[in-house]
């Protein structure tokens, strides 16, 4: 774990919410001169803590949507294991490989344009794989409520209006647009004139053309993708089925305002409530849960959780 500062933290949580803000603005925000917080920036990059700067894009807006896959092993030895993992690595639909611990042993998402992809995969991977397949649970993804890290600097009046990515109907982009998303997807902190030199163009087209993606909701924001183990966080994804599905907007609601809560997961073909949390250990996660089943009696039927060891592969943009 590497120690930082509050003053550290404050930069983090003002980079996660929008990773494309100058060092002064940031310095403005929590009183610290524009180099320093260059500075600390820099620091925080080559310690490991900041992997990159991402854009939050709306894949669904490019025609895409998404299934993701949990699988339980059998058979397996740690080269097999390997194996497959690389195998998911390397498809081009993938774009988020995670090992976890609890029910399953291996989380993916992808992103498809349509069925015959999805089945294509799918039956890839029953055939080269399926031996070591004790279980396939798969669902559709239908939406992602991205919330901000509140819990860096335990703030809790900021957990309205999170980024959402998923669920919307496809709108028209053009080769440029598309050039523009894979340059700045994984690396979203690119000044715009770096990024008008790589496409050609001019700061003024580039400034003008991020501006239109976000008013067209392809670009939803602009995150930093950080190491939260080396600041001393686990990620748990809690899975909660409920008595009455009616009472999902009442829970939800009370949940948003914990400032641990990072992403809401929507799917179809899974639990009723899909959360996300990052918390220092796992009793903090069985207070947090403690806390949701005393404020909700009997609605809760029950709930699993598993904690995200990792992400192996995490792709911010489809291969276009």
């Amino acid at each position: 774990m590497i120690n930082i500062d509050l003053k550290d933290r404050k930069i983090l949580y003002q980079l996660d919410i929008d990773s494309r803000q100058s060092a002064s603005k940031i310095g403005k925000k929590i009183g610290l001169n524009r180099d320093v917080v260059s500075y600390r920036i820099k620091r925080m990059q080559n310690e490991g803590v900041i992997k990159n700067f991402y854009t939050v894009i709306d894949a669904s807006r490019l025609g895409y949507f998404s299934f993701r896959f949990y699988f339980v092993l059998q058979y397996t030895t740690p080269e097999i294991q390997k194996e497959i993992t690389d195998y998911f690595i390397d498809n081009k639909y993938i774009y988020f490989v995670g090992p976890i611990e609890g029910m399953y042993d291996i989380l993916i998402i992808m992103w498809v344009k349509n069925i015959k992809d999805f089945y294509s995969f799918y039956e890839q991977i029953k055939k080269k794989y399926g031996y070591y397949f004790k279980e396939t649970n798969f669902c559709l993804y239908v939406q992602l409520l991205h919330f901000n890290a509140s819990f860096l600097i335990d703030k809790v009046d900021d957990r309205e209006n999170p980024m959402i990515t998923g669920g919307e109907k496809e709108i028209s982009v053009d080769d440029m647009d598309i050039k523009l998303l894979n340059i700045i997807a994984g690396n979203a902190r690119l000044p715009t004139i770096e990024i008008a030199n790589k496409l050609d163009t001019t700061a003024m087209v580039v400034t003008h053309r991020i501006k239109r993606l976000i008013q067209k909701g392809v670009i939803q924001g602009f995150k930093t993708n950080l190491d939260y183990m080396k600041l001393g966080f686990q990620n748990f994804k809690v899975d909660i089925h409920l008595k009455d599905y009616a009472d999902i907007h009442q829970i939800t609601n009370y949940i948003t305002k914990n400032p641990h809560l990072y992403y809401i997961n929507k799917t179809a073909g899974h639990a009723d409530l899909e959360l996300e949390f990052y918390v220092k250990t796992i009793s903090d996660l069985h207070e947090i849960m403690m806390n949701l089943s005393t404020k909700f009696p009997g609605k809760i039927k029950y709930y699993n959780t598993y904690n995200i060891l990792d992400f192996i592969k995490r792709q911010f943009m489809p291969e276009v």
